[in-house]
């Protein structure tokens, strides 16, 4: 998972630079660039290696991303509505701990008691 991390921000890196000087606005230039085949020719081939790797990584995260939607969906299941729960606080021992806005046990409905 690590290398797959690694490849994918190396090739986006790699991506937004290329593409860095298309999107740049034309300032005053008429003329357009040279033609020159061998560098159309190796960013085609850079285009066509990129695809490849987008893909190969879309079939490799593809079934980590099936097995986190089922991983959502019995959070979810478990969790019912996330408005019932208090933002998760972080114990000095490390501890992290989600409290219920209204614990189970307790009926809202119900008279609270009184000393006598």
């Amino acid at each position: 998972m690590k290398q797959i991390t690694k490849t994918t921000a190396s090739a986006l890196i790699v991506l937004a630079s290329l593409t860095a000087p298309a999107l740049t606005e034309d300032k005053g230039m008429d003329t357009p660039p040279p033609d020159n085949p061998e560098l159309s020719e190796g960013a085609e081939l850079l285009n066509r290696g990129f695809q490849l790797l987008l893909d190969g990584l879309a079939k490799e995260v593809e079934p980590m991303a099936e097995k986190w939607a089922e991983g959502w969906a019995e959070l979810v299941d478990r969790f019912g509505d996330l408005n019932a729960y208090h933002p998760p606080e972080t114990l000095p021992n490390g501890d992290i701990i989600i409290r219920r806005r209204i614990p189970l046990g307790a009926d809202p409905a119900a008279p609270g008691e009184t000393e006598l």
